[in-house]
C-alpha cells in the first residue's frame, strides 16, 4: 500500500476501509461495552490500539487506520469535548467571536494518548501493513468548533466566514498549525502515511473552497512533502477535485462515492494515486451489485495507482460476510 501511495501501480490494488475499526465488528462492540463511551476508548491507548488492530486480524487489510477522532485537535486547542449518546460530539465554548478564540488555553498534552496508541500499534503491526495516521482538515474542524456540534449545511461556519473573515482566518490558521504538530508527532511515533479528512468540503462555494479548503490543506501537505504520503479526502468536492489535486500538492486523493471514477481518471493529474470510491451501501447490498461496482472502479483505475476503499465510512449494519466477499473480489 505504501508503494501505491508513492506512485507505483499494483496489479491487485491494496485495500483498507474508512472506519474499518468500528461498530460493525462484534469484537469492537464487546470492547466498547467493557470500556465505556467513544472518547474513553480514544483516550485509552491500550484499547485504541486493540481496536486499530481488530480489522487487520480479521480481514488482513493492507492498511491500518489509527483509531481516534478528528475532534482531538479542538480538544488540544482548549475547547471542551464530549459525546452525547445517540447525538454525536459537542464542543464548548462555541467559536463565535474573537474573544472566545483568544480565551482558549491550548493543552497539547491532551493528544499524548494518541501518540501512545500509535506506538503500541506500531510495535504489534505486521511491517507489510501500512499504518495510517490522520487528522481533520481545518475547514471541517472549524465547522464543529463554531457550531459546537455537527450542523446542517455548516451554515454557522459559512456565515462566519463571510461576516468575519479575519476571525475565520485566525481560527483556520490555529487549527492548521496544531494539525501539523499533531501529524508530525504521529509520524514520529510510527505512522507511515496520513489522511486529511475534509468531510464538509462540499458545502463551500468555489471561492470559499480555494480559501478554506485548498490553502490550509496545501500548507499541511507542504509540511510533509518528502516525509510521508499525504492523502487528501475532500468529500463532496465534485468538480473542484482537479483543482484540489493540483493546488494542494497532496500525494494521493480520496474520492467519495458520488465521483465517477472514469471522469476522475480523465481529469486528475496523470499518475496521481487515487483512493476509493465504493458506495458503502453497495457493500451492504452485496451480491451482483457489489461485484459490478467493484469491477467498474477497478476498470476505471486500471492504469493508475489505486488504493481500493469506500467512498466514506463503513456503515455499522454492514454484514461481515460482505467485507469478506469484497476482499475476495478485489484479490481474485
Amino acid at each position: 500500500m505504501l508503494a501505491t501511495l508513492q506512485g507505483l501501480r499494483q496489479e491487485i490494488p491494496p485495500v483498507w476501509l474508512m472506519r474499518q475499526a468500528g461498530r460493525y465488528l462484534p469484537e469492537y462492540r464487546a470492547l466498547r461495552a467493557e470500556k465505556g463511551g467513544f472518547l474513553a476508548l480514544v483516550n485509552d491507548s491500550e484499547a485504541a490500539a486493540e481496536i486499530t488492530l481488530q480489522p487487520i486480524r480479521r480481514f488482513g487489510m493492507d492498511g491500518a487506520i489509527l483509531f481516534s477522532d478528528i475532534l482531538m485537535v479542538p480538544l488540544a486547542l482548549g475547547q471542551d469535548l464530549w459525546f452525547e449518546t445517540g447525538e454525536g460530539p459537542r464542543l464548548a465554548p462555541k467559536l463565535v467571536a474573537r474573544d472566545v478564540l483568544d480565551g482558549l488555553a491550548a493543552n497539547m498534552g491532551a493528544l499524548d494518548p494518541v501518540y501512545e496508541t500509535v506506538r503500541r500499534v506500531k510495535a504489534a503491526l505486521d511491517p507489510a501493513v501500512t499504518f495510517l495516521g490522520f487528522a481533520g482538515s481545518p475547514w471541517t474542524v472549524a465547522t464543529y468548533m463554531i457550531a459546537g456540534q455537527g450542523s446542517r449545511e455548516q451554515a454557522e461556519a459559512r456565515r462566519l466566514a463571510y461576516n468575519d473573515p479575519q476571525l475565520m482566518q485566525a481560527l483556520v490558521d490555529r487549527i492548521t498549525d496544531c494539525t501539523i504538530i499533531y501529524l508530525q508527532r504521529q509520524i514520529d511515533a510510527g505512522v507511515e502515511a496520513v489522511q486529511l479528512f475534509d468531510s464538509w468540503a462540499g458545502s463551500l462555494s468555489p471561492t470559499q473552497f480555494e480559501q478554506w479548503v485548498i490553502a490550509p490543506n496545501a500548507k499541511i501537505a507542504a509540511a510533509f512533502k518528502g516525509k510521508v504520503p499525504v492523502i487528501g479526502f475532500p468529500k463532496g468536492a465534485g468538480g473542484k477535485l482537479a483543482a484540489y489535486a493540483r493546488e494542494t500538492g497532496v500525494d494521493a486523493i480520496g474520492l467519495d462515492e458520488t465521483v465517477d471514477p472514469v471522469w476522475a481518471d480523465a481529469e486528475l493529474p496523470t499518475g496521481l494515486p487515487v483512493q476509493g470510491n465504493l458506495d458503502p451501501l453497495a457493500l451492504i447490498a452485496g451480491g451482483a451489485i457489489l461485484d459490478k461496482a467493484v469491477d467498474h472502479i477497478r476498470g476505471a483505475f486500471a492504469e493508475r495507482p489505486h488504493v481500493f476503499n469506500l467512498g466514506h465510512g463503513i456503515q455499522q449494519d454492514t454484514p461481515i460476510d460482505r467485507v469478506e466477499h469484497l476482499l475476495k473480489r478485489i484479490r481474485g
